[in-house]
Parts: structure tokens; sequence; C-alpha cells
């Protein structure tokens, strides 16, 4: 079983890193129609820190694939925090990206999760 957990969360790592990654480099691609190293990582240092801050307050280790201890909780603190960081560093936080980064990332940090738990599911019986 402990093999079986320590596969999940290097699946969890992997996926929410590359879900927050995509999310920046859509964005940014969107705004900017370039993929400037540079700039990319100004965009994503907020998002990409807050994911490994939500990571430890939430202590993903404990339950990867959970959508709801998990997820929401992954989604919440990676959502506020990192919109936090970027208006502290000047960086415009406008209305409508507000929703955008906080449904984009709910559907994508909580909906792999209850993918993921399904198939597990599915798989164990």
């Amino acid at each position: 079983m402990a093999s079986k957990k320590s596969s999940h969360l290097v699946l969890a790592l992997l996926v929410d890193l590359v879900l927050v990654l995509a999310f920046v480099v859509v964005g940014h691609y969107q705004h900017y129609r370039d993929f400037d190293v540079s700039a990319l990582a100004t965009t994503a240092w907020p998002f990409v820190g807050s994911l490994v801050l939500a990571w430890l307050l939430v202590r993903v280790w404990d339950r990867p694939l959970s959508p709801l201890a998990t997820g929401t909780g992954v989604w919440a603190v990676m959502v506020l925090v990192g919109l936090t960081l970027r208006a502290i560093s000047g960086v415009s936080v406008a209305e409508a990206f507000l929703i955008v980064a906080t449904g984009l990332n709910f559907v994508t940090l909580v909906g792999w999760r209850l993918i993921a738990s399904a198939a597990v599911g599915r798989s164990a019986r």
C-alpha cells in the first residue's frame, strides 16, 4: 500500500505542477503572444510558490488523490495566495482574471482528482 500511496503522491505533484504551469503559459501567451522564459517565470512564481505552500498546508501526502480534502484545499490556497502575491508584486489582478484563475484552477486541480479517485476506486473493485 505504501508504494501505491507514494506513486499517487508523485502523480499528484506532477499533475498539479503541469496544470498550474499550463494555466500560466496559456494565460501569458493569450496576453503577450510570446514564450519569453523570463516573462513566464515572472508570471509563474506567485502561482508555483503558492502551490508549494498549498501542498505543505494541506498535507497532500496524506491523501494525494482526495478531491474534497486535498483538491479543494490545494485550489483554495493556491489561488488565494497566488493572486495575493501577484497583487503585492504590482501586477494587475483584474476582476476577469480573478474569475478565470479561480474557476479554471478549481476545474483542473479538483477535477483531475475526481477522475483519478474514480479510476483508482474502479480498479480496486
